[in-house]
């Protein structure tokens, strides 16, 4: 359907006269853009709506039909992802059809409500708009809930030293040690025997797996980043013992074979027996980042070794030096202006030469 050209009148504004369906509509502006502009935008709306009132499918249904298209290009563990959104949000929507939900904000609303977190809200919202814009049919505009940024716990210098104490014999031993050297939870998942020699001491990162549909472990012959691809030293000499103390004939497959789901609360345990921050999984990686700031690490063996894509990413998120090596920089600056200053000669300034 053309927009018509619009007329000037008479008193100097132009005018555009539509039909849209049975309705006849006047669009009156001061210049001829402003009518062409009004006119489109009108038709749009009108055209939105008529796509709207058109959807008799359930919300569920949408859902179900986009994440289906998807399953061959995303990644299980997004899959998985998008059908636990299906599962837990929105539950009173669910079952209702696109065309008779009339106020798409009263759907986040009732989430706020329910006391879901602003970050779930937000992913749950952008999987509904894809699948609203799956099927042809415009996104509504909501007001979301803003996501305040998060500040993931590490483990000092320090408190590494007790939680890798307090890891000896575990039986998330090896994967936690293996988070202290940079590694992921998928690329602890993903690792094989084949890509550890126990005589070089390296490990090699070349595979990864995630949690897929049904709780199921789906391995992947890639890494997150093309830098993921890496080979790293065994430089905790807890986790060279750890590993050469596995019986030979059990040195094949994955080396962690135990239910993955068990490795972020086991490790959390450990930290709260004692009296560590529940850093998780992610936070050994972080704390990975922050000993090799404490012990002076260049950023470019660090990027390497994490295999982090850009050093701004791994500055902004990952780099953290601990408050207590901040404490003793700040002591340091303390310390020089409390001391005494010295003269070119070495002594103390007010010091007599002759004295």
């Amino acid at each position: 359907m053309k927009t018509p050209s619009p007329k000037k009148l008479p008193s100097g504004s132009w005018n555009i006269y539509l039909r849209l369906g049975n309705e006849g509509i006047s669009v009156t502006k001061p210049t001829k853009s402003e009518c062409i502009k009004a006119a489109e935008l009108i038709k749009a709306e009108y055209r939105n709506e008529k796509r709207a009132k058109q959807c008799n499918e359930t919300l569920g249904i949408v859902l179900d039909k986009y994440i289906d298209s998807r399953r061959k290009v995303l990644s299980p563990s997004t899959i998985n992802g998008y059908m636990a959104i299906r599962k837990s949000r929105f539950p009173k929507f669910m079952d209702k059809k696109i065309s008779d939900i009339e106020n798409w904000q009263s759907v986040i609303n009732t989430e706020i409500e329910n006391g879901v977190s602003a970050k779930t809200i937000r992913n749950s919202w952008g999987l509904i708009g894809s699948a609203l814009s799956y099927i042809g049919q415009p996104v509504p505009p909501v007001q979301l809930p803003v996501v305040m940024p998060a500040t993931r716990p590490w483990l000092t210098a320090d408190q590494i030293k007790v939680f890798v104490n307090a890891v000896h014999g575990h039986p998330v031993e090896i994967p936690a040690l293996l988070m202290l050297h940079s590694l992921r939870r998928s690329e602890v998942l993903g690792l094989d025997w084949s890509n550890i020699d126990l005589k070089a001491k390296t490990i090699r990162v070349v595979e990864t797996a995630v949690i897929g549909e049904k709780n199921k472990l789906v391995t992947k012959s890639t890494t997150k980043t093309r830098k993921s691809y890496r080979t790293i030293p065994v430089m905790i000499p807890e986790l060279e013992s750890a590993l050469a103390a596995i019986p030979e004939k059990d040195r094949k497959g994955k080396v962690y074979k135990m239910n993955p789901n068990n490795l972020w609360p086991e490790i959390n345990g450990i930290c709260r027996r004692n009296n560590l921050p529940e850093v998780g999984c992610h936070g050994l990686r972080h704390s990975f980042c922050s000993l090799a700031a404490h012990v002076g690490m260049s950023e470019a063996e660090t990027m390497m070794l994490g295999g982090w894509e850009d050093i701004g990413t791994m500055r902004k998120i990952y780099q953290h030096i601990s408050d207590q090596d901040r404490l003793k920089a700040e002591n340091k600056i303390s310390a020089f202006f409390k001391s005494p200053s010295e003269n070119a000669d070495g002594n103390a300034d007010g010091a007599s030469k002759h004295q």
